[in-house]
């Protein structure tokens, strides 16, 4: 991850990042190093396959709590309390109406957390970033790898 790169959290999303933190360091932890030690028991650790998957586990294990370290230190949370203007922004849930009438919600969460199964989208992705800034009824064009098309804000809650 680019040390520069601004990292947008909503606070649900911080909070889930913080608890699976939380889980890693206070759970997962303390189980790959007893898997550790009872590899480590069983003797000669240059052919122990169980060993070298117990220190697999534990590379990995360590890279995600300080991927997660650092996400969360370097993070920005979106307020959106404070953006009481009517408009789009990060955490907004927002309806929108496609030029061919299909109606969706969204919300608009950071790159982190979009999930377009649960119709989270990112404020980085074509959708998002036509739409961050405008109100309830307006009409926006978004650029995508497709072609662009219009959208019209129908809803911001």
């Amino acid at each position: 991850m680019n040390k520069n790169e601004n990292i947008m959290l909503t606070a649900d999303g911080y909070l889930a990042l913080e608890q699976e933190l939380n889980i890693l360091k206070t759970e997962k932890r303390p189980e790959v190093i007893k898997a550790l030690k009872e590899a480590r028991a069983l003797g000669d650790l240059s052919e122990n396959s169980d060993y070298d998957a117990a220190r697999n586990e534990q590379a990995q294990l360590e890279s995600r709590i300080k991927e997660l370290e650092f996400k969360l230190e370097h993070c920005t949370i979106a307020d959106a309390s404070g953006d009481n203007d009517g408009s789009v922004h990060v955490g907004s849930n927002v309806t929108i109406t496609y030029d061919d009438g299909d109606t969706e919600e969204y919300k608009i969460v950071g790159s982190l957390e979009a999930d377009p199964f649960e119709n989270k989208i990112s404020n980085e992705s074509p959708i998002g970033k036509a739409i961050i800034g405008h109100k309830k009824g307006e009409v926006v064009e978004v650029a995508s790898p497709n072609g662009n098309f219009t959208v019209t804000i129908a809803n911001i809650a």
